[in-house]
This record gives C-alpha cells, structure tokens and sequence, in this order.
C-alpha cells in the first residue's frame, strides 16, 4: 500500500474511487476542527440576520423551526471567513484530491448546506458537472460531514458506478432542470448507496456521480462543508453569465496554473440556464411544481 504523503490516499482508495465514482474518509477532520466550525457557521448566521439583508450571505428553509426562521446554506463559505478557508486548504484535504485529480489543483466554488433538524431540505438527484461544465472531468466534490451523518437525518447518498455518463436534465420546456429528470427508482441503474459517516469524515465524489439527500426528519441536525476542487488545466466551457460570476470565486491553490486546457471525459452537457439562475434548492422545486401542474393538467 502506497501512500502519496501522510495525509494521501492509497492506491487501493484511489482504485475504488476510480471504480464506484466516490470515496468516504472516516473522520478526517478532528475535534477542534469542527467546534471552530461550528462557532464560525454561529457567527455567520447572527451577523447575516441581524443586518436584515441576509440575501447574500445564506438562504433560508421555506418552513420555520419551532416558529423560527433558519438558514438552510451558506453561500461561498470559502470567501466569508478564515476558518473556512484554512479547512479548505487543509494539507490532509488537499492532499487527497492532489491523489484523485494531481497535483495542480484551484478551488471552483465553495458551500455549506445546513439540514436543521426537522425540517432540512430534500435535494433531489442530480450530476454536479452539468451546472458547471469544464473541458475535462477532473473535478472532485469534497463534503465534509459537520455533524455525524445517517439516514435519519438526510446523509448524501450516491449511485455508484455512473460517473461516465451524464443522465437527463431537461424540463419539460428545454431549459436545465437542476435535476436528473430521468427515472432513478425502478432500480435499473442501481440501488442507491447512503454515506453515513461520523462527524469530520470527508467523502470525495467525482463531478458526474449522481447523488441525492433525502429531508432531516430527526432532532439532529447534519451540516455539510462542501468544497469543489478542479485540475488547474480543467477550464469552464462558457453557458451565459452565470459562468463569469462563477470565475470570480476560483483559486489557484497548489502547483502550476496552466497555460494549456486539457481535453477528457464524457462529452460536457451545456445546460441551457433559465433567464433567472436560482439557487439548486430553488431550481429543483420550480422543476417540480411545474412536473406536478403538467401532471393535474393532463388527468384534468
């Protein structure tokens, strides 16, 4: 077994995430770790709603919690605060997407979703690379699991095995669903696997792995840091403005920036963005209660 650096994968790791589309790290991030995060996302959150104007700063759930309103995600927390960022740049982090996509790596985007307790939002099934195409697939989703994760309460769970083929994204009226509109469960692309791991564990998941979490129906909460690492030769292919804003929250982080793009991968899906790019929570609901009018329409 063969370790790239203390902090690296073995090739076995690398193997399986080759194979399955996916890789859980039990308990990378420590104690201390996680209690500066929790202090950093209570400080985030009190600023954000006392000011008023919270809009750019996080999102909140659509139902209240015991008559109160709570946040759902926080936006880029890899801009808004220091302990984000050294999380995100982590030698025990990078060190296995330097295994996974090389060692030349940049961070694309950055977000913290909440799952409060008894409410959290489902996320429906969907393939991150056809937000964001880019000219190769050496991008890697890294989540790393806040709270200890399970089923009960939301954990991410993934089809393993489709991570070489995007599935459809396509709304009734041609423009990007925001989700897999193709059937996943008669069962015929697989059962889907749920990633429960303890608080701290990263799960590292390729771009074009479909994946899901189902809502937070219990008393815990399960709060997930998820951080998109791209091959620094990996360049986004332009889909409307929305890519250009997008570029704004790019890093170089390790290694050599590059100077030519590398070709690779399943041909990219180009999403047609509707004239109003809304949040992956608010885009898959507009999805749905326009397939569920569709729906009454046609019965009618």
């Amino acid at each position: 077994m063969r370790s790239v650096s203390n902090h690296s994968l073995t090739d076995e790791q690398v193997q399986s995430y080759r194979r399955e589309g996916y890789l859980v790290v039990p308990s990378l991030f420590g104690a201390e770790d996680l209690r500066k995060a929790d202090q950093t996302i209570r400080d985030i959150t009190k600023t954000a709603m006392a000011a008023g104007d919270y809009s750019k700063v996080l999102e909140i759930e659509p139902q209240k919690v015991d008559g109160e309103h709570v946040p759902r995600r926080i936006y880029n927390p890899f801009e808004q605060h220091e302990h984000f960022r050294a999380m995100g740049t982590d030698a025990r982090l990078l060190d296995c997407v330097a295994a996974l996509i090389g060692p030349d790596i940049a961070i694309q985007h950055s977000k913290l979703n909440m799952k409060p307790a008894k409410v959290g939002s489902v996320v429906d099934w969907h393939q991150d690379l056809a937000y964001f195409p880019h000219t190769n697939d050496d991008v890697v989703t890294t989540l790393i699991y806040l709270d200890d994760a399970t089923e009960k309460n939301g954990c991410l769970q993934v089809i393993p095995r489709h991570h070489h083929h995007f599935f459809n994204h396509i709304s009734p009226d041609g423009t990007f669903a925001g989700m897999i509109t193709e059937d996943l469960d008669s069962g015929s692309f697989g059962k889907p696997l749920a990633l429960e791991a303890p608080a701290g564990s990263a799960i590292f998941m390729h771009c074009i792995t479909p994946h899901s979490s189902l809502p937070n129906r219990s008393d815990k909460a399960r709060r997930t840091l998820i951080f998109e690492y791209r091959a620094a030769d990996s360049f986004p292919i332009y889909c409307g403005l929305k890519t250009v804003d997008d570029e704004a929250l790019v890093h170089h982080l390790r290694g050599k920036p590059a100077q030519f793009a590398r070709f690779g991968g399943p041909p990219p899906y180009v999403p047609q963005m509707p004239k109003t790019v809304k949040s992956l929570y608010q885009l898959q609901e507009k999805t749905k209660a326009e397939a569920a009018k569709a729906a009454k329409t046609v019965a009618a």
